[in-house]
């Protein structure tokens, strides 16, 4: 087997690799709460556990809805999907005590800005 190979599907690596997302994702909802007036988050503590929430939202929650809206997703070419986004934002504020977010409009603008702060910290990590 490659090294290369091994290496990237090691167990170690994949907690690597999922440690550095979830705090990718908890810097990125810091500097989202700082940008964004309508999104608080109390401290550090809070973004990280909120991350760790927004990760299970998505990953349980999030695929449910995108099936289900489906039709409507389809109509308006993927433009609903930012509003399933907000919709998960919101549902993650709901758990965490601590981070909240007030209003619908900043949920989606926070989502999306989320996502691409998020992004642009996982390419410059990766780099």
């Amino acid at each position: 087997m490659c090294p290369v190979y091994y290496e990237y599907y090691s167990a170690g690596y994949r907690r690597r690799s999922w440690v550095v997302r979830w705090l990718v994702n908890a810097i990125g909802l810091l500097v989202t709460a700082a940008v964004i007036p309508g999104i608080q988050v109390k401290n550090v503590f809070t973004a990280l556990l909120a991350a760790a929430v927004i990760g299970v939202v998505n990953a349980f929650v999030r695929p449910v809805f995108l099936i289900l809206t489906l039709p409507l997703n389809l109509l308006t070419l993927g433009l609903f999907t930012f509003v399933l986004n907000g919709l998960m934002l919101l549902l993650a504020a709901v758990f965490v005590p601590g981070f909240t977010v007030s209003g619908f409009l900043a949920a989606i603008v926070g989502a999306f800005l989320l996502s691409i702060v998020s992004s642009i910290i996982t390419r410059v990590v990766r780099a």
